[in-house]
């Protein structure tokens, strides 16, 4: 589908998908969005969406200042983000095709859209609306996605150190989808980019999504561990779901920002802080990343 305003072509299949998933309100918002993008930033089409959770919204900075940003909220359908250490900012950067360094000319690079903060379920507003901006990337054009988080961790791990995501348990009790849209999620991590952020980062393993916002009891520590998780958080699967349900390429980075069997209780701000301490790991997977996506 060409789209004459925004810029862009839509394949059909990503269409169809949208459609099918999001809804005609849903994708009649998404449409919109991508005018947006395209209008504001002044890039027909973006490659990449980053998403940067708790902490990690200044991991980028040695990228310089974005060609172009906007207030995320200013989509239609994407809320303010709520949660500590996230941001109401979505910048558009063109990178050179090492996927290393800010191209301030804008020629023949990687265009990555860079999303400082991110909807998590608890806020009560429903999937749909932590799934916007995923599906509003989707119809801007991306063929990938790195979704950053901070979380707690049911191993015997490091605070500070950066797990890729090869696989998930979706405990929310929640899904991206209203209606018979039947996705394989068994691939939703794409096997490439994991092995690529898993020479980066210090470990690979299961992230499990809750529902939120309280943290977990120690029984339900034990339980997550039991059947197979290794950080635990409240973030990042539906969106993940959501654009591997239209064909977007998926990867994901959680920060350990806490252990979930230490005997203090866990600090939102202290969570914040520690997620700071592994920005360069995580600029260097979203690095590698790009430079396989170019």
């Amino acid at each position: 589908m060409k789209d004459d305003t925004a810029g862009f072509a839509l394949g059909p299949e990503r269409l169809e998908a949208l459609s099918a998933s999001a809804g005609a309100e849903g994708l009649g918002q998404a449409m919109e969005g991508a005018h947006q993008i395209a209008r504001r930033t002044g890039v027909p089409c973006h490659d990449l969406l980053v998403v940067l959770g708790s902490g990690a919204a200044d991991a980028l900075a040695a990228w310089g200042e974005p060609a172009a940003s906007l207030p995320l909220s200013d989509l239609p359908g994407v809320l303010v983000p709520v949660a500590p250490g996230h941001e109401d900012r979505l910048d558009s950067y063109v990178l050179d095709r090492s996927g290393r360094g800010y191209d301030p000319r804008g020629g023949g690079g990687v265009r990555v859209l860079v999303a400082r903060g991110r909807t998590h379920l608890y806020e009560g507003r429903g999937p749909g609306l932590v799934v916007a901006l995923a599906r509003t990337a989707a119809a801007a054009g991306v063929r990938g996605a790195v979704l950053v988080n901070a979380g707690g961790c049911l191993r015997s791990w490091r605070v500070g150190e950066v797990m890729t995501i090869t696989d998930h348990l979706n405990l929310t009790g929640s899904s991206p989808f209203d209606g018979p849209v039947f996705t394989d999620v068994r691939s939703v991590w794409d096997d490439e980019l994991a092995d690529i952020l898993g020479g980066v980062t210090e470990r690979s393993g299961v992230y499990a999504a809750l529902r939120g916002p309280e943290y977990q009891t120690m029984a339900e520590a034990r339980m997550l561990e039991s059947v197979g998780a290794d950080c635990v958080g409240m973030s990042t699967v539906l969106e993940a779901v959501a654009l591997h349900q239209l064909g977007v390429r998926v990867a994901g980075m959680s920060i350990v920002s806490d252990l979930s069997f230490a005997q203090a209780p866990t600090d939102p701000d202290e969570v914040v802080r520690l997620a700071a301490a592994a920005h360069t790991t995580i600029a260097a997977g979203i690095e590698a990343v790009l430079a396989a996506m170019s």
